[in-house]
């Protein structure tokens, strides 16, 4: 892969979608590249280059403001690590904290599959908890003074 691609070509090489070659230049990941005289995008090897890093970026989940600070650093030679590590860092924390906060989803949810009976009664724990209802109290023997 050498020289001048088309956005096709560009797209193909580095696994993105035109659509979204096109998105990634509009929100300035990408420099505007040069144009044919024609107006046709025209691509070099360092785009689709930058294309890859961005869809890798992608696949480990960055946001795109997170991604945008991630092209600058690796664009730039003179940049510190920290400032690479820092981003990565906080990123790491935040998949923890919502793998944390799915896996406490996925316990309430089989708490609440064991509690409904899955038969032909209307009762439904599951349901109750989705409207906001609390759960049935544990049945209490009734003591009264005689």
């Amino acid at each position: 892969m050498t020289g001048v691609m088309n956005i096709g070509e560009a797209a193909r090489h580095s696994g993105v979608s035109a659509k979204m070659v096109r998105h990634y230049e509009s929100l300035g990941l990408l420099p505007h590249v040069h144009r044919s005289d024609s107006g046709y995008r025209q691509y070099s090897d360092a785009e689709v280059h930058t294309l890859r890093f961005i869809k890798r970026s992608r696949e480990l989940g960055f946001s795109m403001p997170e991604i945008a600070e991630l092209v600058s650093l690796w664009q730039n030679r003179r940049r510190a690590s920290e400032s690479v590590r820092r981003i990565a860092q906080k990123h790491a924390d935040e998949l923890a904290q919502r793998i944390a906060a799915m896996q406490a989803m996925q316990q309430t949810l089989g708490h609440l599959i064991h509690c409904c009976h899955g038969d032909a009664r209307p009762d439904c724990p599951i349901l109750d908890d989705l409207a906001g209802a609390p759960l049935s109290p544990v049945p209490t023997k009734n003591f009264t003074k005689s």
